[in-house]
């Protein structure tokens, strides 16, 4: 087969593909509200997604997408259903079957059971009206009647790109909905490059007893001794009332040293660095280490919430990169 001919081939098939979900997105409307207000609404059950054939690989995608944004759901295999499995399904469950003719008859018996059960919510995604799954569902969504990419008509190609968007689509509604954000998805992505760029400076600070905190009129001999027993190169000077007043690294006691030959003697607060940089705890990591970049520091105090003067830890760059962050 010529090069060419390759080429053509490929981008018919996207072209169908491109054309299959313009027709999703034109059918969009009530019935996509009404699956994702029920989705929405299970609150003492389980979402259950299953489907057969290429639509069962579909419906194990959707599964992993409803999971990783925030609505918890999994994978029932048609084929074991019958052999014991429906026995996953219980009261207050949604099942979601996913299925281009509506007729596959590894499903039916999963209609069956989730139809004799009146606290069980049938969602049936299907091209056919006139489909079993269809008028069997509590809530049906029909799919556009599409062209496949291949010879024949007979390859599920542009049918399940549609399933899968629809997925994505109804993923993404009820995400928004709950107002899941970057940091709850963090909470279920703790392996891998994901988690590693929505790491948070509250991940990585010092805190408690580690954190070098000193009171501002303490003299330079007791805070050298605090400095080189902390190992961390620099020094939170905070006020009475525990606001913090300046910041000190062991650069700036060198240089001072330099100055004034009984540095020993002078007190933290006229010689500290004063309104250091502070940065919230629930900030991006990266977003610190630009910081520190920036600014050519190596250190930055960190607050909760607006208040900006009241020091909860230190993070200290030698942590961040740790952490494989750049």
């Amino acid at each position: 087969m010529q090069k060419d001919k390759i080429q053509k081939i490929a981008k018919e098939v996207v072209k169908f593909e491109i054309e299959a979900l313009k027709k999703l997105q034109k059918s969009i409307n009530t019935s996509f509200s009404k699956v994702v207000k029920l989705i929405l609404g299970c609150k003492n059950g389980k979402i259950i997604i299953s489907g057969v054939g290429k639509s069962g690989i579909i419906a194990r995608k959707w599964a992993a997408t409803f999971s990783s944004t925030g609505t918890p759901s999994f994978f029932l295999d048609a084929a074991n259903a019958s052999h014991g499995d429906l026995g996953q399904i219980t009261s207050n469950d949604i099942v979601i079957l996913i299925s281009n003719s509506g007729q596959s008859d590894e499903l039916k018996n999963i209609i069956q059971y989730s139809s004799r059960n009146k606290n069980i919510k049938l969602i049936g995604i299907t091209s056919k009206k006139d489909s079993v799954l269809f008028k069997n569902s509590d809530v049906g969504f029909l799919m556009p009647n599409i062209k496949e990419a291949g010879p024949e008509n007979i390859v599920p190609t542009a049918s399940t790109s549609v399933q899968l968007a629809l997925g994505d689509a109804i993923a993404i509604a009820c995400m928004r909905h709950k107002n899941f954000t970057k940091f709850d998805f963090k909470k279920f992505h703790p392996s891998g490059s994901l988690s590693v760029k929505l790491k948070t400076v509250g991940d990585l600070m010092i805190i408690g007893k580690k954190l070098p905190l000193v009171y501002e009129n303490i003299k330079m001999k007791k805070a050298l001794d605090i400095i080189n027993s902390k190992k961390l190169g620099v020094l939170i000077i905070r006020q009475k009332n525990g606001n913090t007043s300046g910041i000190i690294t062991d650069g700036d006691i060198k240089r001072i040293a330099q100055k004034h030959p009984e540095f020993e003697r002078l007190e933290l607060k006229k010689i500290m660095k004063r309104n250091p940089i502070s940065i919230n705890k629930d900030s991006l990591a990266a977003s610190a280490l630009g910081i520190m970049n920036t600014k050519k520091i190596t250190s930055l105090c960190v607050h909760k919430g607006k208040n900006q003067k009241k020091t909860i830890g230190l993070l200290h760059m030698h942590d961040i990169l740790k952490s494989n962050i750049n």
